[in-house]
């Protein structure tokens, strides 16, 4: 029988403890190589641009490096999760998504002018750069997300 405290909170068994002094739920993830976060990054801005490209048909290069910030954001939101509810970590990974798309956008689209995205003609938006309509997108896109990145965990720990 499995025991209960060898998987997180989607069901992905969590990778083993190799460290005396370091348990999975105290924040395994900080401790790995830098190889990792690298094939993090590049997963979730490959990942992101991808399903862009099947949304609008196009993308930028500046959303592949905002969305492996993002999922490397999610990667480490993810590993902290194992004790608190699928949901908050959706609303955690919805606002830093957040966030990180205004720091994008404010750079970008304001500060550079490339006019890469434009949520303007939304309501409720800030500034152009962020909606709630895309927030709560982001939100229910972390489901697979979280998911995503627990797999990740398990197979990059597995090659530390």
């Amino acid at each position: 029988m499995k025991k209960w405290k060898q998987y997180d909170i989607i069901g992905v068994q969590k990778p083993s403890v190799t460290s005396e002094t370091q348990s999975f739920d105290e924040n395994w993830s900080f401790h790995m190589p830098a190889k990792a976060y690298a094939v993090v990054f590049v997963a979730g801005g490959l990942y992101y641009c991808f399903l862009e490209f099947l949304w609008r048909g196009y993308t930028h290069w500046t959303m592949a490096i905002t969305a492996g910030a993002c999922f490397l954001g999610l990667f480490f939101i993810s590993s902290k999760g194992a004790k608190r509810p699928l949901l908050l970590l959706c609303l955690e990974g919805s606002l830093l998504i957040t966030a990180l798309e205004f720091i994008a956008g404010s750079i970008v689209n304001l500060l550079l002018g490339w006019h890469v995205w434009d949520y303007s003609t939304l309501r409720f938006h800030l500034l152009g750069q962020v909606s709630l309509l895309y927030s709560i997108v982001w939100f229910f896109m972390c489901i697979p997300g979280i998911k995503l990145c627990c797999i990740l965990q398990n197979l990059l720990s597995e090659k530390a």
